[in-house]
C-alpha cells in the first residue's frame, strides 16, 4: 500500500468530527444503514441494497457513498469525512467476512458500481474483483483450486480499470484478447487455458503501462478511492449527460458509489450470472423473464459478447436455485408493487441477489402492467395512471411494416427486443448516425452493431431502429430501446457485422452503408429491402381501459393540429377534442391552387389580385366544409394566412438558374419573360428577415382582400354545413398580432364578412374571434388585445424565436454547445423555457382575463404535446393544448397526471391555478 493513500486515509479518520452529513451507508449481516426510501441519498441502487439486506435477503455485504460525495467532487472538494467514513466501513466490511481488502490467502474482493435516483441503465461505469494484484491472484488460486478463475478475475480487473479509471481504450484490450484466442484456436473466453490467461494479463499491464507510463496499480485501497472517484466521474460523461437529457434528469442529483463483496459467477460450471424481470418488459406479460450464463461474470450478459440462455433453462438445470429466485423476485414484487428488474449471481450453487430495481418497460408493456396490477390489488387506479410515462404512449401508435403485395426477403430472425417497425438505411456508428441524421442525407436511419454499448447512445437517438447481430432481450440495445421507444431486433446470430470495413454480411450477401434494410421489432425479423409501413390503431383495449381512467380527471382540454379532413379524422380518432390549430397556408400549396396564389401575388393592382381571389375561394370553402363535417360540433380554430408571400413563390436561386439556360438555349422562349417578371416580384418581396417581415395580420392590413376572401370561405363552409343538419363551432385566430389597433383592423373585417354571409344565406353561425400570441409586446399589452380578442392561442415556437431572439431554423448550429455547457437544459423549441416564455404565457393570460374573464387560453405548436409543456399549461390554468395527432395520447396522459398530482397535493397557488 502506497504511504500517501495510508497516510490520507487514517489522518483523515483521527481527525474526523461529527458532522450533520453521513456520507457512508453500511448494508449486510442481516440490517442495513439505510432503506428503500432513502433512493435521493443512496440512489435506486443502494436503497434497494439496503431494502433487500433489511428484508433478510440473501445480498452481498458492502456500503453505499452517498449522492452528496459525488456532487461535492463535481464542485471540486470532496469532505475528509468521505474517506474517512469509506474506511471505517471497510473495515467492518472486512470484519464481517473475515478478510483483508487484497491481501492474505483469502483476499477479499469487491465490485465498485454506480447509482444514481433514477434508473441510467449502461450509462455509468462498474468494476468487478478490485483489490486483485500479482499477489492476490496467486492466493486465490490457490483457495480456490482454479487457477483459471484467478487469472480471468484479474485480466477483467484491469481491462475494466483500464478503460474505466485510466482512459485507456478498452479497443485494445479487446485486441490484444481476441489475438490471444485467435493464435489458440478458442472461440470463447471460457476455453483460455490459465497459462493463456496469465499471457493476457502480461499484454494487459504492458499496455497500461505504455499508455498511463505507470505500472497497474498493486495497492488495493488505492484502487478504491480511484475507483470511486472514477465513478463520480462516469456522472459527467457524454453518454450520461445524453441520457439524463432525453429522460429530463437533473445534472446536479449526482450517483451513489456501492462497493459491494464480490461473489462470482466465474467459479466454474456450477455458478453463473443472470438478469431478469418479474414481468415481460416488452409485452407486460405477467411471466417470470430474464437471462442468464453459467461460468460468467455480470458484464457477459449485458455486454452482448454471449448470448444468453433463457431463464426458464435454470428451472431444468438448476431447479431449487430457480424456484428460490423466483420466490424472492414474487416477493420484492409485491413490496415494491411495480415490476421489478433484478441481477443476481450463483456461486457454488448458492444464490446472491446483487439489485432489484423498478424495471424499464415499453409503452405497451407499461399500460398492461398498470391495469393488471390494480386487478392484483398491488396497486390503486389512481396510481397506476402515473405508472405511464406520458411519451411511452407514443408505443401504441409505432408503425407496422406493410407485407400486402410484398416480396419478403427475409435475411435473419432475431431477438424481438422492442417493438414497432422501422425501415432505414444502415450505418455501422454512432458517429455516422449522428452526421448522416444532421446533414439530413439520410432520412432514415438503422444503427448496426455487433452489440451496442453506452457510448452509442447518441447514435441510438437520431436512429429509427437498432439492429445487433449479439446479445439478448436484457442487453444494452434492448435495455435502451425499450426506454426511447424505438425498434430494435437484437441477437441476430445470422448476420456478421464488420464495424471495420462498414459492412453486414448474412445469407451470402454484403449490405454495406447506405443500403435499405426493414426491421420488425415485433417478431425479430431482419429483411432485405425498403418496405412501407402501416399506421398503429390506438383502439388497443388496453389503452382503452386505460385512457378511460385518465380523462375524466383532466382538465385541460387536448386538441389537434390539422388542415385537411383525413388529418381531422385521424385526430378523433387519437382522441382529439377539436381542432386547435388549421393553418390555411397549407391549402394553397395544393397542385391546382398554386397557380391562382400566384397569379394573386404577381396581380399589380387590387382588382386583379380580388380576380385570383375569386377562383381561390371555393376551393377553400370545400376545404373547411370538409373539415367542418369532420369534427362534427367540436371546435375547428382557423388561422387565417400566416406566411410571408414569397414562400408562394419559386426560389430566387432556381429562377436565376432556369433564366439563364434559356438565355443559352432559347433566348426567344416566351417563358423567359414570364420568368423574369416572376423574379422581379420575388426580389420585390425579399426581405432581410421574412419571418419578421411582411406576413400574419400585416398581410390582412396591406391586402385586406385576402382576408376577406378567407373570412367568406369560413363563414360560407359554416353556412352550407349547418343548412344541411351540421353544427360548426368555429373560432377564427388573427396571426402575429402585436396591438389592439392591428386586431381590431383585422377583426372589423371578420365581422362585416360574417355579417354579409349571413345575411346572404339567411342562417347564423356562432364563432369567435381570437389571436395567436407569438411577439413579446402581444404578451405586455394582452390587456388591451383582450378587448377585441375572445380567444387567446399562445403560439409558442414563434414566441420562443422573438422572445430568444434565436431562429428555429439556425438552432442546431449552437444547440450542441449550449446543450454540452449546460446553457440550455433542453431544446427550447422543443420543451417550453417556463422561466421566460412561460413567464410571458402566464402574464398575457392574466392580464386577458382581467379585461375578458371569459377569455379561453390555449396554446398549439409542438410545444402542446410536450408533457413537461402540458403540465405547466395545466398549472398556470389554461383551457386546452393542441399539438399533432401523434402526440394526442401523450398530452392527454400529462394533462390527466397533472389534474391528479393538483388533487393529491393541492393547487399550486404560485402558478397561479385556483
Amino acid at each position: 500500500m502506497t504511504h500517501g493513500v495510508v497516510d490520507q486515509l487514517l489522518a483523515a479518520n483521527a481527525s474526523s468530527t461529527k458532522t450533520s452529513t453521513k456520507y457512508v451507508y453500511f448494508f449486510g449481516g442481516g440490517s442495513a444503514d439505510g432503506n428503500g426510501r432513502m433512493k435521493d441519498v443512496l440512489g435506486g441502487k443502494g436503497a434497494g441494497l439496503a431494502e433487500m439486506t433489511n428484508a433478510g435477503l440473501p445480498v452481498p455485504p458492502g456500503f453505499t457513498i452517498q449522492t452528496e460525495a459525488c456532487r461535492e467532487y463535481m464542485r471540486g472538494s470532496v469532505s475528509p469525512e468521505v474517506d474517512s467514513e469509506m474506511h471505517s466501513a471497510l473495515q467492518r466490511l472486512e470484519r464481517l467476512q473475515g478478510q483483508k481488502l487484497g491481501a492474505g490467502e483469502n483476499p477479499l474482493l469487491v465490485s465498485v458500481r454506480s447509482g444514481a435516483k433514477f434508473s441510467m441503465p449502461g450509462m455509468m461505469d462498474t468494476i468487478l474483483n478490485l483489490g486483485l494484484n500479482d499477489h492476490a491472484v496467486e492466493a486465490v488460486a490457490r483457495r480456490s483450486n482454479n487457477p483459471r478463475f484467478a487469472y480471468d478475475s484479474y485480466r477483467r480487473l484491469i481491462q475494466m480499470f483500464g478503460d474505466v479509471v485510466l482512459d485507456v481504450d478498452k479497443k485494445k484490450f479487446e485486441a490484444i484478447f481476441d489475438g490471444i484466442k485467435h493464435r489458440e484456436g478458442v472461440k470463447f473466453d471460457y476455453e483460455l487455458s490459465p497459462e493463456a490467461l496469465k499471457e493476457v494479463i502480461v499484454e494487459y499491464k504492458k499496455l497500461v503501462k505504455r499508455e498511463t507510463h505507470k505500472d497497474f496499480p498493486q495497492d488495493p485501497l488505492d484502487q478504491l478511492v480511484q475507483a470511486r472517484n472514477a465513478v463520480f466521474r462516469s456522472w459527467k460523461n457524454d453518454r450520461a449527460k445524453t441520457y439524463r437529457r432525453i429522460n429530463h434528469i437533473d445534472d446536479w442529483l449526482g450517483t451513489a458509489v456501492n462497493v459491494q463483496a464480490m461473489v462470482f459467477g466465474n467459479l466454474g460450471e456450477n455458478s453463473g450470472t443472470g438478469v431478469g424481470f418479474t414481468r415481460n418488459p416488452a409485452t407486460g406479460e405477467r411471466m417470470f423473464f430474464g437471462e442468464y450464463l453459467m461460468n460468467a461474470q455480470g458484464e457477459d450478459v449485458v455486454s452482448g459478447v454471449r448470448t444468453p440462455l433463457p431463464i426458464s433453462e435454470l428451472e431444468r438445470t438448476m431447479p431449487k436455485v430457480y424456484d428460490h429466485l423466483r420466490a424472492i423476485t414474487w416477493k420484492m414484487e409485491k413490496h415494491y408493487r411495480d415490476m421489478q428488474d433484478f441481477e443476481f449471481t450463483i456461486q457454488d450453487g448458492k444464490l446472491y441477489m446483487l439489485q432489484t430495481r423498478n424495471g424499464k418497460r415499453t409503452g405497451l408493456a407499461a399500460v398492461r402492467i398498470a391495469i393488471d396490477m390494480v386487478r392484483e390489488g398491488l396497486i390503486t387506479q389512481e396510481e397506476a395512471i402515473f405508472r405511464v410515462e406520458p411519451n411511452q404512449l407514443y408505443d401504441f401508435l409505432v408503425p407496422r411494416l406493410d407485407e400486402k403485395g410484398a416480396e419478403i426477403e427475409l435475411l435473419a430472425t432475431g431477438l424481438p427486443a422492442s417493438p414497432g417497425a422501422a425501415v432505414g438505411q444502415i450505418v455501422f456508428t454512432a458517429e455516422d448516425a449522428v452526421r448522416h441524421h444532421d446533414s439530413g442525407s439520410f432520412k432514415s436511419i438503422i444503427l448496426v452493431r455487433g452489440e451496442t454499448t453506452p457510448e452509442d447512445i447518441a447514435g441510438m437517438e437520431v436512429a429509427s431502429g437498432i439492429l445487433t447481430s449479439r446479445g439478448g432481450m436484457t442487453s444494452h440495445a434492448a435495455v435502451v430501446t425499450r426506454g426511447m421507444g424505438k425498434c430494435c431486433v437484437a441477437g441476430a446470430g445470422d448476420c456478421q457485422v464488420d464495424e471495420a470495413r462498414k459492412e453486414l454480411r448474412v445469407k451470402g450477401r454484403i449490405f454495406r452503408q447506405g443500403d435499405w434494410i426493414s426491421l420488425d421489432g415485433t417478431t425479430g425479423r431482419v429483411i432485405d429491402g425498403k418496405l412501407k409501413t402501416l399506421p398503429a390503431q390506438p383502439d388497443d383495449p388496453d389503452l382503452v381501459k386505460f385512457m378511460s381512467w385518465v380523462d375524466p380527471i383532466r382538465k385541460l382540454r387536448v386538441m389537434a393540429n390539422a388542415d385537411i379532413p383525413r388529418d381531422a379524422k385521424q385526430a378523433i380518432q387519437f382522441g382529439a377534442e377539436g381542432i386547435g390549430l388549421c393553418r390555411t397556408e397549407h391549402m394553397f400549396f395544393a397542385e391546382d391552387r398554386i397557380p391562382h396564389m400566384r397569379t394573386m401575388i404577381m396581380a399589380e393592382t387590387e382588382k386583379d389580385r380580388r380576380e385570383a381571389l375569386k377562383k381561390l375561394l371555393p376551393m377553400q370553402r370545400a376545404d373547411f366544409v370538409g373539415l367542418f363535417k369532420a369534427m362534427g360540433s367540436l371546435p375547428v380554430v382557423i388561422r387565417l394566412l400566416d406566411p410571408p408571400l414569397h414562400e408562394f413563390l419559386p426560389k430566387r436561386e432556381d429562377l436565376l438558374v432556369e433564366i439563364a439556360h434559356l438565355e443559352d438555349n432559347k433566348p426567344r422562349s416566351p417563358k423567359l419573360k414570364e420568368l423574369r417578371t416572376i423574379l422581379a416580384r420575388v426580389e420585390d418581396l425579399h426581405e432581410m428577415n421574412p419571418m419578421l417581415g411582411l406576413r400574419g395580420c400585416r398581410l390582412g392590413i396591406a391586402y385586406p382582400e385576402i382576408t376577406e376572401m378567407q373570412a367568406r370561405a369560413i363563414f360560407e363552409a359554416a353556412a352550407n354545413v349547418k343548412n344541411h343538419g351540421g353544427e360548426p363551432h368555429l373560432e377564427i385566430m388573427v396571426p402575429l398580432i402585436g396591438s389592439i389597433d392591428e386586431m381590431r383592423n383585422q377583426t372589423h373585417i371578420i365581422r362585416r364578412v360574417a355579417e354579409q354571409v349571413f345575411k346572404e344565406k339567411e342562417v347564423t353561425v356562432d364563432y369567435l374571434v381570437g389571436t395567436m400570441i407569438e411577439l413579446p409586446r402581444a404578451a405586455l399589452t394582452a390587456d388591451q388585445i383582450a378587448e377585441e380578442a375572445e380567444f387567446f392561442s399562445f403560439g409558442t415556437n414563434d414566441l420562443t424565436q422573438t422572445t430568444f431572439g434565436i431562429s428555429r431554423d439556425d438552432i442546431n448550429k449552437f444547440l450542441p454547445a449550449y446543450m454540452k455547457h449546460g446553457i440550455f437544459k433542453q431544446d427550447p423549441f422543443a420543451t417550453l423555457d417556463q422561466s421566460g416564455v412561460g413567464v410571458l404565457v402566464k402574464m398575457a393570460t392574466a392580464k386577458g382575463r382581467n379585461t375578458r374573464p371569459t377569455l379561453k387560453v390555449g396554446i398549439c405548436g409542438e410545444h402542446g404535446g410536450d408533457p413537461e409543456t402540458v403540465k405547466f399549461c395545466h398549472k398556470i390554468g389554461l383551457n386546452y393544448v393542441s399539438c399533432s395527432p401523434f402526440r394526442l395520447l401523450t398530452a392527454r396522459l400529462a394533462a390527466g397526471q397533472a389534474a391528479l398530482q393538483e388533487q393529491q397535493t393541492g393547487p399550486d397557488l404560485h402558478n397561479g391555478t385556483c
